[in-house]
C-alpha cells in the first residue's frame, strides 16, 4: 500500500525545480547518509526510541491513507473485470512467481548472494502497486485514469493482508520461513485498524484532508524517512555493511533493473495478447509494474521485526523505486506526445 504521495515526482510538474521534484528520493538519501554517519540515536534502544516511534508511524500511515483515499471515486472504474484481472494477477500472482524464479536462479548464478538480499527480492515481488504514481502517470500518458485508481487502490486494500501471506508462503518454499500467526495480529493492530479507521471517518472529513494533501504526504514521507533512519542505524552499529561493500549494492541494483525490465515486457506482451485498448494497455502496466516503497518499508518492520540485516532486504525495493519513476516517466512522456 502506497502512502498518500510518497512516491516521487509528478510528471506533470516539470516546471518545479529538480530537488523539489525528487525532495523524496534525496531524503531517502539523507536518511541512509545520516544513518552511517549518526547511528547511535536511530538504532536499537538509543534516543530516538524505534521501537516505540516506528509502531506508531506505521499505524499513523496507514490512518491516514483510509482517510485520503477517495472511495467515491473509485466505482467508475470498477466494471472492466478484463482490466482488473489482469493487473491483480500480475500484482499477486505472476510476480511472485518471478520472485520465486529470480531466488532460483541467484541461487545458481549467484551462490555467495546474503539470505536477506534473496528475501528482499522475494519480498519486493510480493508488494502492492502504488496508488499515487500509478494514477499520475496514467493520467499524463492520457490512459483509463478510473481503471487505474481502482486497481492501485484495490491492489493495497488486498496487500495488507496479501503480502505476509505470500512472504510465508514464497518463503516456506525457499525454508526462510517463521510462524504467521502472532505477524497477523501485529499487522492487523497496526495496519488494518487505523486503515479501517481512517476510511471510516472520511465521509467526515473528506474535504478537510483534500485540501491538506500536501501536509499528508510530507507527513507519511517523514515516517518512511525515520523508519529508513532506524533500519540502517542498526545495521551500521552491526557492521553489516563492513561485511558486504559497495560491490553487493551494484549487484542488488543490476538485478534490480533487469527484474523491471523483464516484468515490463512480459506485461507488454500480455496486453498485446489480451488485445487491450490503448488506454486500457498504458493502465494495465502502469499498475502491473510498480511497486510500492511507502507501504512497502512500514510492512518490512513488522514482517521481518528489528533484525540488524533489515537494510539488506529493503535494499531491492529501494531501488527498484527510483528504477520505476524514472523509466515509467520517461514512457508517460512519449505516450502523451502520441496522436490519438
Amino acid at each position: 500500500m502506497s502512502a498518500p504521495s510518497p512516491s516521487g515526482p509528478n510528471p506533470a510538474s516539470v516546471s518545479l525545480p529538480w530537488w523539489r521534484n525528487h525532495g523524496f528520493l534525496l531524503g531517502l538519501v539523507g536518511a541512509v547518509l545520516l544513518a552511517f554517519l549518526i547511528p547511535e540515536p536511530g538504532a536499537r534502544g538509543g534516543a530516538l526510541q524505534p521501537d516505540i516511534v516506528n509502531n506508531g508511524g506505521i499505524a499513523l500511515i496507514l490512518f491516514l491513507q483510509g482517510l485520503s483515499l477517495a472511495v467515491e471515486k473509485i466505482k467508475s472504474g470498477a466494471g472492466n473485470w478484463r482490466l482488473h484481472g489482469l493487473i491483480q494477477g500480475y500484482t499477486f500472482g505472476i510476480f511472485p512467481l518471478a520472485g520465486l524464479a529470480l531466488n532460483a536462479l541467484t541461487a545458481i548464478f549467484w551462490p555467495g548472494q546474503p539470505e536477506a538480499i534473496r528475501q528482499g527480492f522475494l519480498y519486493l515481488c510480493v508488494l502492492p502497486s502504488t496508488i499515487s504514481t500509478s494514477v499520475v502517470l496514467t493520467a499524463v500518458a492520457r490512459g483509463n485514469t478510473a481503471g487505474a485508481l481502482f486497481n492501485a487502490a484495490l491492489s493495497n486494500i488486498v496487500g495488507v493482508i496479501a503480502t505476509p501471506l505470500l512472504v510465508q508462503l514464497l518463503m516456506n518454499r525457499t525454508g526462510q520461513s517463521g510462524p504467521i500467526g502472532p505477524l497477523l495480529l501485529k499487522i492487523t493492530l497496526l495496519t488494518l485498524v487505523p486503515f479501517a479507521l481512517g476510511m471510516l471517518l472520511r465521509p467526515r472529513l473528506a474535504a478537510w484532508i483534500d485540501a491538506r494533501k500536501a501536509w499528508v504526504a510530507r507527513i507519511s514521507n517523514t515516517v518512511i524517512l525515520f523508519i529508513v533512519y532506524t533500519a540502517f542505524c542498526d545495521s551500521v552499529q552491526e557492521r553489516i555493511w563492513a561485511m558486504h561493500g559497495l560491490t553487493l549494492t551494484l549487484q542488488v541494483l543490476g538485478v534490480t533493473v533487469g527484474l523491471f525490465g523483464v516484468m515490463s515486457g512480459l506485461v507488454f506482451a500480455t496486453c498485446r495478447w489480451l488485445r487491450l485498448g490503448r488506454e486500457d494497455r498504458i493502465t494495465a502496466y502502469f499498475c502491473s509494474v510498480k511497486k510500492t516503497l511507502a507501504m512497502g518499508v512500514p510492512l518490512a518492520v513488522l514482517i521481518f521485526g528489528e533484525r540488524a540485516d533489515l537494510p539488506l532486504i529493503l535494499l531491492p525495493i529501494m531501488f527498484y523505486h527510483p528504477v520505476q519513476l524514472f523509466f515509467n516517466g520517461l514512457l508517460a512522456g512519449r505516450w502523451a506526445r502520441e496522436k490519438g
